[in-house]
């Protein structure tokens, strides 16, 4: 299918690590509107300032001078006809989807929605929600009819925070429509930006599906290398010797203990099993898996204060430090980060609790977790390490155990001669 440059305006709702790099790549070949309801973010974007840290130097400056134009104004959304939805879905207390972020976005787009309009959701959800609660919200707020007056697409975000190869360009992307016409505009359309190319999917069903089972799959198989860091350490067993040993089989998967945070690893599988039980299925694989791994910070804690004991360290009135708070290395987003797990079971203990971070914004930090993140690095005084996000700044840090300090690695970044335990 061929595209007219001339005739398609985009709108992107929700300018996070998705949405903003996918508003500057269409930018560089359609008009293209960046939406998001956070004023100070639209102020810092609107000057050029990447809050993301997910663009090339200068990206986009560039691509304000050109065709991006971003804001927080609703009616901007007026001029689009291509609209896509990149908010977060997150969860629940109670561990159900929270949808309200699709909801009022669909809500919005609703308002603005004309006949022939386009939209397309890249935000993670279960298999039906597109066509089940959003889709009937456009529809009722517009006034138009599905696949009648309008059409709807999905095309699964799978921007990986803080990975300098896999880009959104030259990541493969799963794309699908819902009618065949639909599914061919989607897919030429992200053909257009896409390097690596697109899978267009057969129905919206199977994208929403592909997108949970991917992170799911992960959730699964690090809860296993988990349990077995469980087991391993009743044993006196080094898990890292055990991966390595058993990683030198050629079918082996190179999977490793660790804890899951983020906005889809730990999520997504929430959402497929909120949709199995709709369905009148107990899925006891996905959930086992979540129960694990969001219980690796008390474990890794507990391991801690435990060394700490044998080397007759104080506990109560002893000092730790948390070397990383993100969700993962190499990014500043400490949104969702299972740190916070270790942090409050060492405090729980009565040890002092000092965490550094050299790329996580200090006042979010606060306002997130209520943490002031030390500024300056210093390794004396502690009774305990605790290396706890991969970051590149990490690796080469001259910390070695003693008597009078437990090392705890839980990335297996530091000589292993040099530490007490790796997770």
């Amino acid at each position: 299918m061929e595209l007219d440059p001339k005739h398609i305006r985009i709108a992107v709702l929700g300018l996070g690590y998705v949405g903003l790099p996918l508003a500057v790549a269409f930018s560089k070949k359609y008009e293209t509107i960046g939406f998001d309801i956070n004023t100070e973010k639209v102020f810092f974007m609107s000057n050029g300032v990447d809050p993301t840290d997910e663009l090339e130097e200068g990206a986009l400056s560039e691509a304000l001078e050109g065709q991006l134009s971003i804001t927080h104004d609703p009616s901007s959304l007026a001029h689009a006809n291509i609209y896509i939805i990149t908010v977060p879905t997150d969860i629940n207390p109670d561990k159900s989807p929270n949808l309200e972020p699709l909801i009022k976005s669909s809500e919005l787009v609703g308002q603005y929605l004309k006949a022939k309009d386009l939209v397309i959701y890249e935000s993670t959800t279960y298999p039906g929600c597109t066509e089940e609660v959003c889709v009937p919200i456009l529809e009722k707020v517009s006034g138009l009819t599905f696949n009648q007056d309008f059409t709807v697409g999905y095309s699964p975000e799978r921007i990986n925070p803080g990975d300098k190869q896999r880009k959104l360009t030259n990541i493969l992307k799963v794309t699908s429509g819902s009618t065949p016409e639909a599914a061919q505009r989607v897919d030429a359309l992200y053909n257009t930006i896409i390097e690596a190319g697109t899978h267009l999917a057969p129905s919206i069903k199977v994208a929403e599906a592909a997108k949970a089972i991917e992170n799911a799959q992960r959730d699964v198989n690090i809860s296993f290398m988990n349990e077995l860091a469980l087991i391993f350490d009743k044993l006196g067993i080094d898990t890292g010797d055990v991966l390595e040993a058993a990683g030198t089989k050629w079918n082996f998967l190179p999977f490793k203990p660790g804890l899951v945070g983020g906005h889809c690893i730990s999520v997504d599988p929430y959402y497929l099993a909120h949709k199995a039980q709709q369905v009148g299925h107990d899925p006891e694989v996905i959930l086992s898996g979540r129960k694990i791994n969001d219980g690796m910070g008390l474990h890794v804690a507990g391991s801690v204060v435990k060394l700490m004991n044998q080397k007759d360290l104080p506990v109560k009135g002893g000092k730790a430090l948390i070397l990383g708070l993100a969700f993962k290395e190499n990014t500043g987003d400490v949104r969702n980060s299972k740190v916070i797990d270790v942090y409050h079971e060492l405090k729980s203990f009565g040890l002092t609790v000092d965490v550094h971070d050299p790329l996580a914004n200090p006042a979010q930090a606060e306002r997130v977790y209520g943490i002031q993140l030390i500024q300056e690095l210093s390794l004396s005084d502690y009774q305990a390490i605790i290396l706890a996000v991969a970051h590149d700044a990490y690796k080469g840090l001259d910390i070695q155990r003693s008597t009078d300090l437990v090392v705890y690695d839980l990335k297996g970044v530091l000589p292993r001669q040099n530490v007490d335990k790796r997770l």
